[in-house]
């Protein structure tokens, strides 16, 4: 008898054959999936023995070491999560090929990033967004609301989705209890995140972002077979509908007119082209160019050409989940029309454990019934690397701004080693948080995961990229007008995000009865309108307040990125002084016991303290670390690269438009 856990079963009934079975359960498939996580914990053992992790620089930035070709991989893997497989492949099978366009989108964007923001970042010498919205302002209220909605929205749109996508494929394969499996996997996902540091991570997203294609290929592979080609598969998607459809219109169930068309009409599109355009690249913006996952993997690069490589090379990476995701998760619908293109809430319920529809199973229900033994394991591996890479990535960055912006303000006599330890211990607590979201995001916008967490996305970031774009690149504005800007943008978002959360995003066939002038506007078309209105009132209380002198300003604008001018910051950072004038202070030294000998080794806690820079060592370490100089030859490289990025994404969206 199977129980139920948030509309989870622990045994689920086969809708082939009406038995109970476990999908993977042969000695193939458990062999792989074995071999595969002895092999992410080696080379996050070998990261965490061969990296520094004792210090601020070695765990959040990986001493600033990294090349190109691991950056690019882990900005890749982290943004591919189990959410992409499960979320883009369930809004592919309902509308078609236009999500595709968001991971298109970034083709774009990433150049921005390595060339417009990257620099800046570096020039500033932080290792947190927020801490550079500290250095270009000063104050602390705009550092500390930036952490703790970076913070809100990782819990919301991140970890819990991702989790809660771990959790169907999991049901879906092994039906077991996903609560206890999704424990399993962060204490797997937690234990390198906490021991590693960005080192560890950054590795082992370079090896899951290996698995994650070479699997995906082989499932697209085998999903074209099954629908005899690419025309096939055109012809008989228009035409994938469930056979029994109860008294739901016909419009519900029946696939769009335009779902191989990424642009759609302005007005009755389901993701209509002003908001795939302008309302898309806001928040694009805000997630690869200000959000702390993304860029703190630029900033542990050597220089800046390896930023621009690692930017390159996710770039031409994104090109794929278009043909690797999307398409499967469409075929998937022709071959399992039944329960993938369930419209009927009793049935939906009975298949996937949400009323609102099952598309969100769609990829992992074809990896189930598609793929032979060993590859189905190679599958659920795949899965699983993509869930793990984008976890440890969130924790890495999320403990980052905790104990740099947050805990280092509560305790500014903190150590380097309690400010280690407290960022540890916060990922834990995270993770706590976000197992209690993962009911909400169940029922989210129709049961489509990738568009629940586009629309809180489209609610919450635009005006932090209002923000960042006028601190980068308009010196007048000041503190007060990005602070009010920031407030006010953020009662208007969320007031739209409480509507729908207490009306209810509602489905096709059980409409929610938000009022019109709330949830009528569509939220791609509401991020542009937030926007807009966040960079009014930034401009507007800028203009009418004192603005910032240049002084202050050196080397964190784009008009004054190339000053050698000295900067004079507006506030110093409390906590490093007092770490440094802890060092001074002479403790006596103690043998430690070998339990604790080995735990600060596990964790990186060394009890030696590292010899004490000159004077004029920092200066040169500084100077080091905030170089954006390029060697001609490699600048030449990147650029040309950068230009056939764009023309490629250009091509495709003309192709696909």
């Amino acid at each position: 008898m199977s129980q139920d856990y948030f509309g989870f079963s622990v045994m689920k009934t086969n809708a082939r054959n009406g038995t109970n079975t476990v999908a993977i359960a042969n000695a193939a498939d458990i062999s792989v999936i074995v071999v595969y996580f002895l092999v992410v914990l080696a080379v996050g053992v070998w990261a965490m023995v061969r990296t520094n992790r004792s210090t601020v620089g070695g765990f959040f930035l990986a001493g600033r070491s990294m090349v190109w070709w691991p950056i690019g991989a882990s900005l890749f893997a982290s943004n591919i999560g189990s959410g992409h497989f499960v979320g883009i492949a369930g809004t592919g099978a309902a509308g078609g090929i236009a999500i595709g366009g968001f991971e298109w989108n970034a083709l774009i964007v990433v150049v921005i990033l390595g060339w417009l923001f990257v620099p800046i970042y570096t020039k500033a010498g932080v290792i947190t967004m927020p801490e550079y919205l500290k250095k270009r302002f000063g104050g602390q209220r705009i550092r500390i609301y930036l952490s703790v909605l970076s913070l809100f929205l990782y819990i919301f749109t991140k970890i819990s989705a991702d989790m809660f996508s771990g959790a169907i494929f999991i049901n879906q394969a092994l039906h077991l209890n996903i609560y206890v499996a999704v424990v399993a996997l962060l204490a797997i996902t937690a234990l390198y995140t906490v021991t590693g540091g960005l080192a560890a991570v950054i590795y082992t997203d370079t090896l899951q972002t290996i698995i994650m294609i070479v699997g995906s290929f082989i499932l697209m592979g085998y999903a074209f077979v099954e629908v005899g080609g690419y025309e096939n598969f055109q012809r008989d998607f228009m035409t994938a509908v469930p056979e029994f459809t109860g008294n739901v219109s016909a419009k519900c169930y029946t696939p769009r007119p335009d779902s191989f068309h990424i642009f759609r009409d302005a007005v009755t599109g389901d993701l209509p082209w002003p908001g795939m355009i302008f309302g898309l690249t806001i928040q694009a913006i805000w997630y690869w160019c200000t959000d702390q996952v993304i860029v703190q993997r630029c900033l542990s690069a050597k220089n800046l050409s390896h930023v621009k490589g690692g930017c390159i090379l996710c770039g031409y990476l994104k090109l794929f989940p278009m043909f690797l995701i999307v398409f499967p998760g469409m075929i998937s619908r022709i071959l399992y029309a039944e329960e993938v293109a369930c419209v009927d809430p009793e049935r939906c319920q009975e298949y996937c454990g949400a009323s609102v529809g099952c598309t969100n199973i769609a990829y992992p229900k074809l990896v189930v019934e598609l793929m032979p033994n060993g590859l189905r394991g190679l599958m659920l591996s795949v899965m699983l690397a993509s869930l793990m890479s984008s976890l440890t990535s969130i924790f890495n960055s999320a403990s980052t701004l905790f104990t740099m912006d947050i805990y280092s303000k509560i305790r500014s006599s903190a150590k380097e080693r309690e400010l280690m330890i407290a960022g540890r211990l916060f990922i834990l607590a995270l993770i706590g948080v976000s197992i209690a979201w993962i009911p909400v995001v169940q029922n989210a916008q129709s049961g489509q995961l990738f568009d629940y967490i586009q629309s809180i996305t489209s609610y919450l970031s635009p005006p932090v990229t209002a923000v960042f774009i006028l601190a980068v690149f308009c010196k007048r504005v000041n503190e007060s007008g990005a602070f009010y800007g920031l407030t006010i943008g953020l009662v208007i978002g969320l007031s739209r995000m409480i509507a729908e959360f207490i009306y209810g995003t509602g489905s096709c066939a059980n409409p929610s009865d938000c009022p019109t002038i709330i949830c009528g506007v569509h939220y791609l078309y509401f991020a542009i309108i937030l926007f807009s209105v966040t960079c009014l009132i930034i401009l507007g209380v800028s203009l009418m307040t004192k603005p910032i002198e240049d002084k202050h300003l050196y080397r964190l604008c784009w008009s004054l990125r190339n000053s050698t001018e000295e900067r004079v910051d507006l506030e110093q950072d409390n906590w490093v002084d007092n770490n440094s004038d802890s060092m001074d202070i002479e403790e006596p030294d103690e043998d430690p016991g070998c339990c604790k000998k080995a735990i600060m080794c596990f964790c990186g806690l060394d009890e030696k303290k590292g010899p004490k820079l000159s004077p004029e060592e920092e200066a040169e370490l500084n100077r080091k670390l905030t170089d954006t100089s390029e060697v001609p030859l490699w600048r030449n490289v990147a650029n040309i690269n950068a230009i056939i990025l764009l023309c490629v994404a250009v091509f495709f969206h003309g192709f696909f438009g």
